[in-house]
């Protein structure tokens, strides 16, 4: 550890302890009993640290601020974990932000990180090292980003004409925000649909016009939230679950057997090299969409309504083809 990183990890450590003995202070920081003590006069004569020994409690300890300038360590030091981190924190802010949807709210922070970054390298080059390559983005609409998010804290309902693209249809409905998600690039907002009297996911990408009411918003808790939402697979969530059972061929075993499509998850290596893979779904949509992507390495043995949509899909696709 150089110098910095001491001064951190003593404060770190009295900060938790309370009373740190002079033994548990050089293991943990590696050095020798005159580097140790070098270091707490500095920190107490260069720093202002209001760092005592107190011989009754057997270790170092905080005492109370005395007068003078207030205690603060100096700039930020990061190991190499810390910057690969920040680097990727960076980079991902970056890329929700593609869209514009964060705008003027995200820049002070990414600034604020390129600061951090800067006292381990210039952080240009530093972030050249990471990137994060978004895809199949939907844009939204900032200002109905903007608005969903101000009623999500003050907890107030929301009137949206919205399009729902699977019936082709368009409503009108009073939502009671409960939590924003972004998967696969895209945001979503789980709501209380007073219409529908249930918990409701909606697209932010589907809004087509929103107003923020003065009617409080009604409140769920996260937990039914999660209860309601969660289970299936994907993004197209409910409690009626149905289990998908998919094989892979060996060139594509390779790849999805390390792959995590939902968390309860089944798998197995077949004698053959193939894989079988067995997800929780309530509703095809997104099941289909990604075992369509496969082609020919992937064939869906069950259920049988998953199958025959399926094969459907795959003789439409084969029209557009053959002539």
């Amino acid at each position: 550890m150089n110098a910095t990183e001491r001064f951190y990890r003593i404060n770190q450590l009295i900060s938790e302890r309370g009373v740190v003995a002079v033994q548990d202070l050089q293991r943990t920081l590696e050095v020798s009993p005159a580097t140790l003590k070098r270091d707490l006069a500095f920190m107490r004569e260069r720093l202002n640290a209001p760092i005592v020994f107190d011989r009754d409690a057997g270790g170092y300890r905080f005492d109370k601020p005395g007068v003078g300038p207030r205690f603060q360590l100096p700039g930020l030091w990061f190991s190499a974990d810390e910057i690969l981190a920040l680097m990727s924190v960076h980079q991902m802010l970056d890329s929700l932000d593609a869209g514009g949807v964060l705008g003027k709210q995200i820049k002070p922070l990414l600034a604020r990180l390129e600061s951090a970054l800067a006292t381990a390298a210039p952080a240009e080059e530093v972030l050249r090292r990471v990137k994060v390559m978004p895809s199949q983005r939907r844009r939204v609409v900032v200002q109905w980003f903007e608005l969903v998010g101000r009623a999500l804290v003050a907890r107030r309902r929301i009137r949206i004409d919205y399009f729902t693209r699977s019936r082709n249809e368009r409503s009108t409905r009073d939502v009671s925000p409960q939590r924003l998600v972004h998967y696969r690039n895209n945001w979503y907002l789980d709501g209380w649909c007073h219409r529908s009297e249930g918990v409701r996911m909606f697209a932010l990408d589907s809004i087509e016009s929103a107003v923020l009411t003065d009617a409080k918003a009604k409140d769920v808790s996260l937990k039914q939230v999660d209860e309601e939402t969660a289970g299936g697979y994907g993004i197209y969530r409910g409690k009626d679950l149905q289990w998908a059972t998919l094989v892979f061929s060996p060139e594509a075993a390779r790849w999805v057997r390390f792959e995590v499509w939902h968390e309860e998850q089944r798998t197995r290596d077949l004698p053959d090299g193939r894989f079988e893979l067995k997800v929780p779904y309530s509703q095809p949509i997104e099941i289909e969409m990604d075992v369509l992507r496969h082609g020919e390495h992937v064939e869906v043995i069950a259920p049988r309504e998953l199958r025959k949509r399926v094969v459907e899909r795959l003789a439409l696709a084969r029209k557009r083809y053959v002539k």
